[in-house]
């Protein structure tokens, strides 16, 4: 009886001799949104951002101060020592006084732009977070799928090596009934060496996945629920890139926070201007104290001496007028014209980086779509070559070399699909955060498809594929 190496017989192999890891119980299975809300929870990046947000949005109100009403108070004890010529005489008194003061800007062109800017800072922050917390969304995604992506690379390459290592037990099966010759049996060693050794760096790579994963979440994890083959695998809605571009113009988080930055900077060139023009504000002033620390007169000073207290109210407008200030403002202004160039130069390059973003992520998708389907036509197409060039090297029509090649064709494929299947997930988030539309509802609706009882071992390959190979060998001419 010929021995035919299907992959379904490959992948038993491999989950029953070489399991990389006991099953966890299902209720120690973590999902994605789970590990989205540790993220948000937990992750330094996002608390930071937040610690960031609350330092800038205080520029409001240290802003707008500048326009309010200031009182202050003081008081001063002092010794006064005065001396005079004729007649000669000198009088030393203790001295002190109190007094506040409350002024009123009127008219502060300067402070009201600078106060208009902090609050288009103040909405540049805000948007700066959102845009944080938007893009944690997608890293939680990509750490998330990263470890399934590895699980299921890893569990090809475990069934790669099992096939490998079932060609070298038949090469030496047949050399030692002189049905092949050395030849087959090192080329066949040689092969299964290859793959032990991607095994091993495929297991190091899933424990880099999780390793990713607990640094974003700060949480330990054992294993985490898959995505089933079932995932619908659809273009984006609408399929229209210039629509994309247009939702990403309007919402672009980033884009909207640099619209802010210019603002900004307008503002800020207003202030600066404004350094030229004139101040007014109101001023009241009361002091209260003995006559040395106010400073009158004191016909008595060195006679009768005066010991009452003296009172002093004032009410008035302050006036004053910019003349020259060593062309401080005049280079303050040219510095604010040149940082609003910048902010403008700065917005239109992110513009254009987010058009281009958009649009290649448009056709990313689109490719993906038809990159799944025709991966998975490829692994079916490359299970049939598999069985049938055993089948050739069975009866001697195909040498030991081309069952080998054809087993490699099969697992690259299997890699090559899941990779894809992935990369389809991870850019529809992409696109939609390049729309600014991304949101947690979007891991909420990929939650739908996970499975709780997903095994890599098992399940990385679709459950259908090992029956249409079949159907296709049967069906060749």
């Amino acid at each position: 009886m010929l021995r035919k190496l299907s992959l379904a017989l490959a992948v038993s192999c491999a989950s029953n001799a070489m399991a990389w890891a006991a099953e966890a119980p299902l209720s120690t299975k973590t999902d994605l949104v789970s590990v989205y809300q540790e993220a948000v929870d937990n992750n330094a990046d996002l608390a930071a951002a937040r610690a960031q947000y609350g330092a800038q949005k205080e520029v409001v109100p240290q802003a707008r101060a500048g326009l309010l009403p200031n009182l202050s108070g003081g008081a001063e004890v002092a010794n006064v020592r005065t001396s005079i010529d004729q007649p000669s005489a000198i009088a030393n008194r203790s001295a002190h006084s109190y007094q506040a003061t409350l002024a009123q800007p009127l008219f502060r062109a300067d402070r009201w732009f600078q106060y208009q800017a902090a609050k288009d800072v103040n909405e540049q922050a805000a948007l700066q977070l959102s845009a944080t917390e938007q893009n944690l969304i997608l890293q939680s995604a990509e750490s998330y799928f990263n470890v399934l992506r590895s699980q299921d690379n890893l569990a090809s390459t475990k069934a790669e090596e099992a096939a490998f290592k079932r060609q070298l037990d038949q090469s030496n099966e047949r050399f030692d009934v002189g049905l092949s010759d050395k030849t087959d049996v090192l080329q066949s060693q040689a092969s299964y060496d290859t793959a032990r050794a991607n095994r091993i760096v495929a297991q190091r790579q899933v424990d880099d996945a999780f390793e990713a994963l607990i640094t974003l979440t700060n949480r330990q994890y054992n294993s985490i629920q898959g995505i089933v083959h079932t995932l619908p695998i659809l273009p984006p809605a609408p399929n229209d890139a210039k629509a994309w571009v247009d939702t990403a113009g309007k919402q672009n988080l980033n884009l909207l926070a640099s619209n802010f930055a210019v603002s900004s900077a307008e503002q800020t060139l207003k202030q600066r201007k404004a350094g030229h023009l004139p101040t007014l504000d109101a001023v009241a002033k009361y002091e209260k104290g003995d006559n040395d620390a106010l400073g009158f007169a004191n016909p008595n000073a060195f006679g009768t001496p005066y010991s009452g207290n003296v009172e002093q109210s004032t009410l008035g407008l302050q006036l004053n007028i910019p003349i020259y200030s060593g062309g401080l403002t005049s280079s303050q202004v040219r510095q604010s014209y040149a940082q609003l160039d910048q902010s403008e130069q700065q917005r239109e390059s992110l513009r254009r980086q987010v058009v281009e973003n958009t649009r290649n992520l448009h056709r990313a998708v689109n490719t993906d779509v038809e990159q799944v389907q025709a991966r998975r036509q490829s692994i079916i197409s490359n299970q049939s070559a598999v069985e049938a060039t055993e089948i050739g090297y069975q009866v001697g029509t195909r040498n030991i070399v081309d069952v080998l090649d054809a087993q490699r064709q099969l697992y690259t494929s299997v890699r090559n699909y899941n990779n894809t299947r992935y990369d389809y997930i991870l850019d529809n988030l992409r696109l939609k955060q390049a729309a600014g539309t991304l949101n947690p509802g979007d891991l909420q609706d990929l939650a739908r498809y996970l499975k709780a009882d997903y095994n890599p071992d098992k399940d990385f390959l679709p459950p259908d594929l090992a029956k249409a190979a079949e159907a296709q060998l049967k069906a060749r001419p």
